[in-house]
């Protein structure tokens, strides 16, 4: 396994890794809420903990849909989390130019789903030093995902590791390939499970994405189960007023019952 350092942390090591925090970075105010909160329990269960927000959601289903305030408001609440809680934090990118940029703030890049073979934006990555998180593409069978590693590895990255976020099953609908986990382990890498992404119904409410919340803790159960590398999730105090993926963020006054989840059924 190529595992690689996270800020303090060592990925790929047996230890899991929790990346989560709300899905876009709405509001200084917000970003910290959620960090310290799961900071805090972090700390309690003995979880390495990274703080994720996104600076634009660049993919939406509707143009009308919020994207963001920007990279530099973004960044700059980032760096203020990062610097306050002494704690790494991660954000996605969605073209190559952003990556240097957003490479001074971020201890990881995340690539979305649907630009996972995009070569340039990997390229870019890569050429950072940082580790990068890919999420596999919807569209994409677990063993497809070997050509996204052999391609980050030609390009020198420091650090690899790779992400499901649920199959494109029909319309509207994501399923989760759980054995698929073990498939993309074997080129060597870790592997990270996006709960709340896994539980989306794309374009499931006409000009918005819809999703099943309830059905979050137990896909987490099952990927602890196989065995995963780091989890990820999107965490917001009012998921229902959320300006983005309002369906599958979950309730931050819950973040507990999730580490009781990964206390109880995690086997690493």
């Amino acid at each position: 396994m190529d595992n690689f350092a996270l800020g303090p942390y060592q990925v790929g090591t047996g230890r899991l890794t929790l990346i989560a925090g709300p899905c876009l970075a709405e509001s200084r105010d917000l970003c910290f809420e959620v960090a310290e909160s799961l900071y805090s329990l972090a700390q309690e269960y003995g979880i390495d903990y990274v703080f994720k927000a996104s600076f634009d959601k660049a993919n939406r289903t509707s143009g009308g849909s919020t994207r963001g305030f920007g990279m530099d408001h973004g960044l700059r609440i980032l760096q203020e989390v990062k610097d306050k809680l002494n704690i790494p934090v991660t954000t996605d990118i969605h073209l190559p130019e952003q990556a240097a940029s957003v490479a001074q703030t971020a201890d990881i890049l995340q690539i979305p789903a649907f630009l996972c073979r995009q070569s340039d934006l990997l390229e870019a990555a890569a050429q950072t030093g940082l580790p990068v998180n890919v999420k596999k593409g919807q569209f994409l069978a677990p063993w497809d995902a070997e050509h996204i590693v052999q391609k980050l590895r030609s390009f020198g990255a420091n650090g690899i590791m790779l992400c499901e976020r649920g199959t494109s099953f029909g319309y509207n609908t994501l399923i989760v390939d759980f054995p698929g986990l073990e498939t993309m382990r074997s080129y060597g890498v870790p592997i990270c499970f996006d709960a709340t992404h896994s539980a989306q119904r794309p374009g499931g409410e006409g000009a918005a994405t819809g999703g099943v919340r309830g059905s979050i803790p137990a896909m987490i159960r099952a990927a602890l189960a196989v065995g995963i590398d780091a989890l990820f999730l999107e965490i917001h105090p009012d998921p229902d007023q959320a300006l983005s993926d309002a369906a599958t963020q979950w309730p931050l006054g819950r973040a507990r019952e999730i580490f009781e989840l990964i206390r109880r059924y995690s086997f690493a």
